[in-house]
């Protein structure tokens, strides 16, 4: 598994969004004319929808969530998993109770950089999404923060340019959010180990 993963960290974000249109497109289009077959009020998507750019983003991200993790889980010192089945813990248990929460400080890095770079992905979102301003539902095209400055940045001035770079702010104001939220998270958590 592990090749496999880390050849999935090496693979370009637009070759994720071409596979997304060639493939994950096409299945979420038929999903989509199952589920709204009777309706007259939607507007089909062609399979370029929230849920398309959900599913390349969580592809995209678990290579480098799960090569961090497992390198923290590796750091964790041999002698607690022996003291844990020496006390005669099963191998599940010594898992869950003793290898995972001494782990967890890495995990949650690789977690805060796998969001990140969901966050800050603009390529493979612009081509699987669909690209439209409109209500995030999950069968909706819509466009992302970060495709709104892809999109329109080449051609932007003025007041539009400057718009352009608040929501780049913003982007970097959710980014700063989410990690003080985990690290309140594992700061929380080391206080309950002691």
């Amino acid at each position: 598994m592990q090749p496999a993963v880390e050849l999935l960290a090496a693979i370009p974000s637009v070759i994720y969004g071409l596979l997304g249109v060639m493939i994950l497109n096409p299945l979420m289009y038929r999903l989509e004319k199952f589920v709204f077959a009777g309706s007259e009020t939607h507007q089909f998507t062609g399979g370029s929808n929230l849920l398309s750019a959900i599913i390349v983003l969580a592809i995209m991200i678990l290579p480098t969530v799960i090569n961090i993790s497992v390198s923290a889980i590796r750091a964790v010192p041999a002698h607690l998993k022996s003291a844990s089945l020496a006390v005669g813990a099963t191998h599940m248990q010594t898992i869950f109770k003793v290898i995972i929460p001494a782990a967890r400080s890495g995990i949650m890095t690789g977690v805060v950089l796998g969001i990140g770079r969901a966050l800050g992905e603009a390529m493979a979102i612009n081509m699987v999404a669909g690209g439209a301003v409109n209500i995030p539902l999950p069968f909706n095209s819509v466009r992302f923060l970060t495709t709104q400055i892809v999109s329109e940045m080449a051609y932007a001035s003025g007041v539009h340019r400057q718009v352009l770079f608040t929501v780049g702010l913003v982007l970097f104001l959710f980014i700063m959010i989410i990690n003080l939220i985990l690290a309140q998270l594992e700061k929380k958590g080391a206080l309950e180990n002691d």
